[in-house]
């Protein structure tokens, strides 16, 4: 990069659309319950998230590569662009089938904005400021994740859900300006190259995955069993294509380290708790406590203050306890939290979805920057790009697996609770979920339609107590590596 560009500006640039994307996952979520019950889709409600994760996760590497031979600012504006479209096609969705397709296109856009804005600010700084500044881009992140929830709930209660999707656009808008204007790069050439086997094969793997987790629903068909064949098939070519690939999508070497993997693993299945407490939740205060779309935001609002609280921490936790120490701790903590969430009556205060969220939010700030920091120290000075972005793949293959597994949990328990109760519908629970559209329901209904979805919310936080105690069994069995200073 050159020295023309206004580093000033640029990064200002950069640290919006950090704020912009990172905005976008908490604020749909406490946006949800209102949508769902406009749209009517409670039952493919998952898709609207999953699909954004997804394209996120398989599209990072990708323009990760592209930044790399075509240069990072041909990327990152297209990025913004895409991510803009996107969210503006949001805002006008009429029905959940043309959100889902229109967060696709979000997706893509997101994966290229935050891995490149990164790179640029390496590209800007020196090393003894680089630390500094990818503290502060993180820093906006945080305070998107506070602001999220309060700003949603706000919108949704005052304006109209749409209006989530719309403020991304003057920002997306000024960010592309900016860069346009102040980032000067001098073209490069590179060896890099795109891993278009591999990359195809692990988009067709994920897309196969999702639908099968989706499928289960219906039991064992001929569908089930083609997306089982796929599955294997294309796991199996991209395994074989990225061992021979001369500049792979995802280095396997790493994986040879026990602990390297274990972590990785662990960072996967956590990251699909989060967003499970972070989807659900809102759903649970509307729904249930009765909650304005505002109110239900704040129930959020501690787990993302704390998250920055852990990350903070965790330096401290490391150095006197250990990784592997460290985790068990965090994970029990996360543990006690997700108890109280499956043993708590149908009416419980306000306050006590506040502390489960401060103990969630200080475990996984603390697990999630561990993760990172662990996975760079455990590969050679030359892998940290590669075992960096490996690890940020497994977050969000986590949370775009687990949404679904939620989503069929959650779809499975409610039919069968509705099964039972023959005056209660589908459509009553589209709008027992949204705190002003219950207004309008008959009210001996509305007990019996608060249990069904109690029943669904708790049976997601027993996927999740499974999935926190599968993250504890593998913590045990690999070795701490003695890493020399």
């Amino acid at each position: 990069m050159q020295n023309r560009s206004n580093t000033k500006i640029v990064t200002i640039a950069i640290f919006l659309t950090t704020f912009m994307t990172a905005i976008e996952g908490t604020i749909v979520s406490t946006a949800m319950p209102t949508i769902v019950s406009d749209l009517n889709g409670l039952e493919i409600m998952n898709w609207v998230v999953s699909t954004f994760l997804l394209m996120t996760a398989v599209s990072t590497p990708i323009y990760g590569k592209l930044a790399d031979s075509i240069g990072r600012k041909p990327v990152f504006l297209f990025g913004i662009a895409v991510f803009v479209v996107g969210s503006a096609l949001c805002g006008i969705a009429q029905n959940m089938v043309e959100l889902i397709l229109f967060r696709v296109i979000q997706g893509l856009g997101s994966g290229a904005v935050q891995p490149v804005a990164v790179t640029i600010i390496a590209d800007l700084y020196t090393l003894e400021k680089r630390a500094k500044m990818l503290g502060l881009n993180s820093g906006f992140w945080g305070v998107a994740s506070v602001i999220a929830p309060l700003l949603g709930g706000f919108i949704v209660q005052h304006l109209s859900w749409h209006w989530i999707f719309y403020i991304n656009v003057p920002l997306g808008i000024i960010a592309f300006l900016l860069v346009v204007f102040f980032l000067k790069e001098r073209k490069t050439s590179s060896n890099s190259t795109l891993d278009l086997k591999g990359t195809t094969c692990l988009v067709i793997f994920l897309l196969a995955l999702m639908v099968f987790l989706q499928e289960l629903e219906n039991g064992l068909n001929i569908v089930l069993l083609g997306l089982v064949v796929i599955i294997i098939v294309s796991a199996i070519i991209f395994l074989k294509a990225e061992k021979r690939a001369k500049d792979p999508i995802m280095a396997l070497d790493m994986l040879s380290s026990k602990e390297f993997t274990m972590i990785n693993l662990i960072t996967l299945l956590i990251f699909g708790v989060v967003i499970g407490f972070e989807f659900y939740i809102p759903t649970w205060m509307q729904g249930i406590n009765a909650t304005s779309a505002s109110v239900a935001g704040f129930a959020v609002t501690p787990s993302s203050l704390m998250w920055i609280v852990g990350s903070f921490l965790i330096g401290g936790m490391l150095g006197r306890w250990g990784i592997k120490k460290t985790y068990d701790y965090m994970l029990l903590i996360l543990i006690i939290a997700d108890l109280a969430l499956i043993l708590v009556p149908i009416y419980t205060s306000f306050w006590v979805f506040c502390l489960i969220a401060a103990f969630n939010g200080t475990a996984f700030g603390a697990i999630t920057t561990a993760s990172q920091v662990r996975s760079q120290v455990l590969v050679g000075r030359d892998k940290i790009g590669v075992a960096t972005s490996f690890n940020t793949l497994m977050k969000y293959l986590g949370q775009t697996m687990m949404v679904s597994i939620y989503g069929i949990t959650f779809n499975m328990v409610v039919a069968k609770q509705l099964s039972h109760h023959p005056n209660l519908t589908q459509k009553m629970m589209n709008d027992i979920v949204s705190a002003d559209k219950a207004k309008h329901l008959a009210a001996n209904l509305i007990p019996g339609l608060r249990q069904v979805l109690l029943s669904g919310l708790k049976s997601v936080y027993v996927v999740s107590l499974i999935v926190i105690v599968l993250s504890l069994i593998l913590n045990q069995i690999y070795k701490q590596k003695k890493i020399a200073k």
